[in-house]
C-alpha cells in the first residue's frame, strides 16, 4: 500500500533529502520535498502545514544541523510530536545523547550513515515498512563459520539520484586521481554545487579559497558522487593556461574527433563545438587562477564547467562560491573517521589550533597514523611551525608550510608592498583586521612603503592579497588565516621582526573604538581585544598601548567575559609589577580588574584579597577619597555583601557613597553604583521603603545620564522590580522585568549574563504570580544556558539551580526539587560557607520539598538548623527568618508538636504584624497556619476570633517561601 512520507531535513542535508524521497518513490510511495514540490513564492508556512496535513507519516533526517536553533525543522517536529502523528527517524550523521532534544531522544532511529548504498536503502525500508516477523527459520547461531562482510564505506554514499556515483566506465572518464575515502563534511558545500549545477542547463561554477581549504577535494568528491548524472567527465590541471588546449585536444581524441596534424588549437575548438550538441558532460577545471586567461576556453552547450581557484575574480564567466575552512563539527567527523584512536578533547583542540584547515588536518591526521600522539602534535605545533612542513597525504600535492611559502614568494615577487602588508598582519591576531586601521596608519608605517593616496595604496596591497587568496576580505575588514600567520613569521628574520612589532604596537595604540562600558561599542572593542591579546608581539613592554589595555579590560568586565579579562589582568599585574613596582596606579589597576573579574567566575573567596590588597595599597598611596580607592571600596562592599558579612558591606556601602556624594557629585555614573548598591543592602536587610525610595531616584539618574539601554540602568530595574515584588506590588514588579529583559535581550544580546539575570528575575515574578508553567520554562532555558556557559558550579548557575527548583516545588514535583537542592547546597557550605545567606535560602527551600515529601523529622531539622543561623545572621525579624519560623511552626504541626508550634507561630505573626503590615501576604499566611493549629488542638473560638476580622479560609496554612 503507498504511502505520503513528507521529509523534513535541515538545509546541509538537502542531498540525503532527495536520495531518501527518490528511493520512496521507486517504492511505488509519493513523498513531499519542499525543492521539489514548492516554487520560488510559495508561503513556506502554508506549504509545511499542508504538506503535514496530507501526510501519513514525516521522515525526519536527523543530524546537528537538523537540531540547531532556530531552524524550521523546530516547527515541523514539534508539530508532528504534538499531533502524535508517525514520526520516522533517520540518521544521517553520528549523534549522541546531547545532540537530541529529550522529546525525541527516546525515539528509535535507523542510521543512515557508515553504510553503503545497498545497506542504507534496506535500512530506509525498514524504517518506513516496520519490524517484519521472519518468514524462515532462523539460522542457528552457534558454531557457524563467521560470514565475510563487504567493507564499509566510510562516508555513505548521498547521491539525490539512484546510484552512488559511478566511475565513468560506460561513459568518457579521466579522474586519474583515486576518490578520497577519508573525505567528510562539506555536505552543504556539495548541496550548493548541485543546485548551481543544474540538470540539462548550461552553468559555470568557480569555487574558490585559499590554498589547503580542499577546493580540488569537493571537486574530486562531486565527479564521483554524482558520475552518474554525465555521461562525460574531464579532469584538467589548469594551472597552466596555455595547456588548456593541449587537455582538450586529449578529450577530442577519446571522442574520435582530433585531427593529428590541425594542432592543440585547432583540436580544441572542434572539441567545444561539439561540447555545443552534447548533454551531460562536466568539464573540471582544477587550480584556474586568471579568468582572463580561461574564459575563452569555457565549453558552452548543457553541461557544467567547475572551476577551482585561489582567485576569487569570477563572477564576469562564472557564479563564485567562497570556500571557507571547516566547521568545528566537521573537523571532530574528520579526526573521527580518519584516527579514531583521538578522543573528541584532541581532536577540539587539534582543531582549534589549526584553524580548522582540511589541509592542515590531513596532515596532523598522517603524523598520528604513524606514531606522534596527537597530544605531542599539539605541543610541536604550539613551539615551532616546523611540523607543519612534516605529515603527507596524498590527496594534497604539497604540506601547508610549502604551500603558503610558494604563494607569498609569487606575491612578493610581483606585489612586494603586499607582500610587505601580508608579513605585518602575521603579527596581528586571526581574527578580521578592520581595513581602516591599516588604511589611517598608512603614513606611519616603516614597513610598507606609503602612497600618496589612499585608493592607489589599496590597490597595490589589499587587492593583490585577495587575488591569490591568502587574506579573506569581507564587509570592511581582512582576515589572514592562523596558519599562514604562522609560517610568515617563522620566515622573517629578527630585525625586521623587530621592525613589524613596532608597527604593529603603533596600529594598536592609534584605534579608538568609543567607550568600552557602552554596549554600542563592543562590537570594535572586541575587534581591538582579540588583537591586542594575540601574544604576537609582546605588548606589556609598550608603554603607548597601556591606556587601552587598561580600557580592554573595562570592556571585557562590563561585556561579560570574565575568563579572558581574569587571563589578560593577572598577565598584565605581573609583568607591569617587575617593571614599575606593586604600588604604582596602573598595576593597582590591574589588580582592581583581576579582582573583579575572578569574582564573575565564581571564585569569590579568591577575589576578596585580590581587591583587599588593591583597597589597601590605594588607600595609602592616594588617600581616602580618590576615586580609584573609591572605586575598590565598592567592589569590597560587593564582595562581602557576597560572602554574607552583611554588617561590614553595609558600613562600606554608606561610606562610600557619602564620599562618591562629595566628591564626584550625585549623577555621576560611579556614585550611582554606589547608591544602587546601598538600595540593594537596604533590601536585604529588610528597609523595603528605603530601599524603594533609593533605587528610584538612582534609576531616574541613570535613565538621564546613561540612557535606558545601559547595563547599569537594566541593573537598576531590575532591582526596583525585586523591591515592589516584596512589597506585594507584583504587577508593577512584572512590567520592570519584562521591560528590563526585553532592553537587555536587544542591547546586550540572548547569552550575556545580564540578560540572563533578568530573564531569571521575570521568572520569579512570574512565579509569585502564579504562572508556574511559564516560570518553569523559562527557568530550564537560563539554567541550561548558564551550564553551557559558567560551568556546574558557578555561583549563578547554581542560583538558576536553585530558582528551578523553588518552581518545581511549588509544581509539586518534590523528588526533583531535592535532587537539585542537595547538590546545590552541598557546595554552598563548601564554598560560601553554611551561615551565607544564600545557602540559608536554598536550605530554605530543601526544607519544603522535604515537607512535600512528606519528611517531616529531616524539614523540621534542617528548618530549626536555619532558623537558628538566620537568626545569629540577619536578626530575629528579618522577612527571611520570618518565613523559616513560620514553615518550622506548620511542620510542627505536621508531627503533633503542637504547644511548640503554636507559640512560634503567635510569635511569627507578632513580628510579621510589626514589620510587613497586618495585610501583607505573609502575615496572611502566619494568621492562617496559627488558627489550623487552633482547631488541631480544639481551640475553635480562638481560632475564628483569629479570622473573623481578616476573613482568612478555613484551611491550613500553607508554607511559605
Amino acid at each position: 500500500m503507498a504511502d505520503t512520507y513528507f521529509i523534513s531535513y535541515a538545509g546541509a542535508d538537502r542531498l540525503w533529502a532527495e536520495w531518501v524521497a527518490w528511493h520512496l518513490e521507486e517504492d511505488g510511495h509519493e513523498t513531499v520535498l519542499d525543492v521539489w514540490d514548492w516554487d520560488t513564492g510559495d508561503d513556506f508556512v502554508q506549504r509545511m502545514d499542508e504538506g503535514l496535513g496530507r501526510a501519513d507519516a514525516v521522515v525526519a533526517l536527523f543530524s546537528k544541523s537538523y537540531f540547531e536553533r532556530g531552524r524550521w525543522t523546530q516547527e515541523e517536529w514539534s508539530a508532528v510530536v504534538a499531533r502524535r502523528e508517525r514520526l520516522i527517524p533517520l540518521a544521517v550523521e553520528p549523534l549522541t545523547g546531547a545532540d537530541v532534544p529529550a522529546m525525541l531522544d527516546g525515539k528509535i532511529r535507523k542510521n543512515l550513515h557508515g553504510l553503503d548504498e545497498r545497506a542504507a536503502v534496506e535500512a530506509l525500508r525498514a524504517a518506513v515498512n516496520g519490524a517484519r516477523r521472519p518468514t524462515e527459520r532462523p539460522a542457528f547461531p552457534g558454531n557457524t563459520p563467521e560470514t565475510p562482510q563487504e567493507p564499509v564505506v566510510p562516508h555513505g554514499p548521498k547521491p539525490p539520484l539512484p546510484g552512488t556515483g559511478g566511475t565513468g566506465e560506460s561513459g568518457v572518464w579521466n579522474v586519474s586521481r583515486r576518490r578520497n575515502l577519508d573525505f567528510s563534511g562539506r555536505e552543504t558545500q556539495l548541496a550548493q554545487l548541485r543546485e548551481g549545477l543544474p540538470t540539462d542547463e548550461h552553468s559555470v561554477v568557480a569555487l574558490y579559497g585559499m590554498g589547503g581549504i580542499g577546493k580540488s577535494q569537493i571537486a574530486l568528491e562531486y565527479a564521483y558522487r554524482f558520475a552518474d548524472e554525465y555521461d562525460l567527465v574531464w579532469w584538467i590541471d589548469a594551472e597552466q593556461s596555455d595547456q588548456i588546449p593541449v587537455h582538450y585536444t586529449e578529450l577530442a581524441d577519446r571522442l574520435g574527433i582530433a585531427v593529428k596534424e590541425a594542432g592543440a588549437e585547432h583540436n580544441a575548438r572542434t572539441l567545444l563545438t561539439k561540447l555545443r550538441e552534447r548533454r551531460r558532460w562536466l568539464i573540471i577545471l582544477d587550480n584556474a587562477e586568471d579568468p582572463e586567461l580561461i574564459g575563452r576556453w569555457l565549453p558552452e552547450g548543457r553541461g557544467h564547467v567547475l572551476i577551482t581557484s585561489r582567485n576569487p575574480n569570477w563572477r564576469r564567466i562564472a557564479r563564485p562560491v567562497a570556500l571557507d575552512v571547516f566547521t568545528r563539527a566537521d573537523s571532530l567527523a574528520y579526526f573521527k573517521n580518519r584516527v579514531p584512536s583521538t578522543t573528541e578533547d584532541e581532536a577540539d583542540a587539534l582543531a582549534s589550533e589549526l584553524g580548522d584547515l582540511p589541509l592542515a588536518l590531513a596532515q596532523a591526521a598522517d603524523m598520528i597514523e604513524k606514531g606522534t600522539h596527537a597530544a605531542l602534535y599539539l605541543r610541536l605545533l604550539r613551539d615551532s611551525t616546523r611540523i607543519l612542513r612534516e605529515g603527507e597525504d596524498p590527496d594534497y600535492p604539497v604540506p601547508l608550510a610549502a604551500a603558503v611559502g610558494i604563494a607569498a614568494e609569487d606575491l612578493a615577487a610581483e606585489h612586494p608592498d603586499a607582500a610587505a602588508l601580508l608579513r605585518l598582519t602575521a603579527f596581528l591576531g586571526p581574527d578580521p583586521i578592520p581595513t581602516e586601521w591599516l588604511v589611517d596608519a598608512r603614513a606611519r608605517l616603516t614597513t610598507i612603503p606609503a602612497h600618496a593616496d589612499e585608493l592607489t595604496w589599496m590597490r597595490s596591497t589589499l587587492e593583490p592579497l585577495r587575488r591569490y587568496s591568502l587574506v579573506r576580505i569581507d564587509g570592511g575588514a581582512f582576515q589572514v588565516h592562523r596558519l599562514t600567520q604562522a609560517v610568515l613569521r617563522d620566515q622573517v628574520d629578527a630585525v625586521r621582526t623587530a621592525a613589524i612589532s613596532d608597527d604593529v604596537a603603533m596600529v594598536l595604540a592609534s584605534v579608538a573604538p568609543g567607550d568600552p562600558q557602552d554596549p554600542a561599542d563592543w562590537p570594535a572593542w572586541a575587534s581591538l581585544t582579540s588583537h591586542l591579546v594575540s601574544q604576537h608581539i609582546d605588548v606589556t613592554t609598550r608603554p603607548e598601548l597601556r591606556p587601552v589595555l587598561r580600557d580592554a579590560l573595562r570592556f571585557l568586565i562590563r561585556s561579560a567575559r570574565p575568563r579572558p579579562a581574569a587571563d589578560l589582568a593577572a598577565v598584565l599585574r605581573d609583568a607591569w609589577t617587575a617593571q614599575l613596582g606593586p604600588d604604582h596606579p596602573e598595576v593597582l589597576t590591574c589588580t582592581q580588574y583581576l579582582g573583579h573579574a575572578t569574582s564573575d567566575l565564581g571564585a569569590i573567596q579568591d577575589a576578596r584579597p585580590i581587591i583587599e590588597d588593591a583597597f589597601t595599597r590605594r588607600r595609602r598611596t592616594l588617600g581616602e577619597d580618590h576615586p580609584d580607592t573609591l572605586h575598590s571600596a565598592n567592589d569590597l562592599a560587593a564582595i562581602l555583601a557576597n560572602l554574607g558579612v552583611n554588617e561590614e558591606s553595609v558600613r562600606m556601602s554608606e561610606d562610600t557613597l557619602e564620599r562618591r556624594r562629595r566628591v564626584l557629585g550625585d549623577d555621576h555614573p560611579d556614585t550611582l553604583q554606589s547608591a544602587s548598591n546601598m538600595a540593594v543592602s537596604l533590601n536585604v536587610l529588610g528597609d523595603r521603603a528605603a530601599s524603594r525610595a533609593l533605587e528610584e531616584d538612582t534609576l531616574t539618574r541613570r535613565r538621564r545620564v546613561l540612557g535606558d539601554g545601559h547595563p547599569d540602568t537594566l541593573q537598576s530595574m531590575l532591582n526596583l522590580g525585586d523591591v515592589f515584588m516584596l512589597l506585594g506590588a507584583v504587577a508593577e514588579a512584572c512590567r520592570l522585568h519584562e521591560e528590563a529583559w526585553a532592553l537587555c535581550r536587544s542591547t546586550l544580546g540572548d547569552e550575556h549574563s545580564l540578560t540572563l539575570e533578568a530573564s531569571q528575575h521575570l521568572a520569579r515574578t512570574l512565579q509569585e504570580m502564579g504562572r508556574y508553567d511559564e516560570a518553569r520554562s523559562m527557568i530550564e532555558d537560563i539554567l541550561a544556558r548558564r551550564r553551557d556557559a559558567n560551568g556546574d558550579d558557578h555561583p549563578d548557575t547554581m542560583r538558576s539551580a536553585i530558582a528551578l527548583a523553588d518552581v518545581l516545588d511549588r509544581l509539586e514535583e518534590y523528588e526533583e526539587a531535592r535532587r537539585l537542592l542537595v547538590e546545590v547546597v552541598d557546595w554552598q557550605r563548601r564554598v560560601l560557607g553554611q551561615d551565607n545567606p544564600e545557602t540559608l535560602a536554598s536550605m530554605h527551600v530543601l526544607a519544603a520539598a522535604l515537607h512535600g515529601l512528606r519528611e517531616y523529622e529531616e524539614d523540621r531539622r534542617l528548618l530549626e538548623d536555619t532558623l537558628a543561623r538566620r537568626r545569629r545572621v540577619l536578626g530575629d525579624e528579618h522577612r527571611d527568618t520570618l518565613n523559616t519560623a513560620h514553615n518550622l511552626g506548620v511542620t510542627l504541626c505536621k508531627l503533633r508538636c503542637f504547644p511548640e508550634a503554636v507559640a512560634l507561630l503567635e510569635d511569627t505573626l507578632a513580628r510579621e504584624r510589626r514589620t510587613l503590615g497586618v495585610d501583607h501576604k505573609r502575615t496572611q499566611a502566619t494568621l492562617s497556619s496559627l488558627a489550623a493549629a487552633y482547631r488541631q488542638i480544639g481551640m475553635h473560638r480562638k481560632a475564628q476570633k483569629l479570622t473573623a476580622k481578616q476573613g482568612t479560609k478555613r484551611r491550613f496554612g500553607k508554607k511559605s517561601r
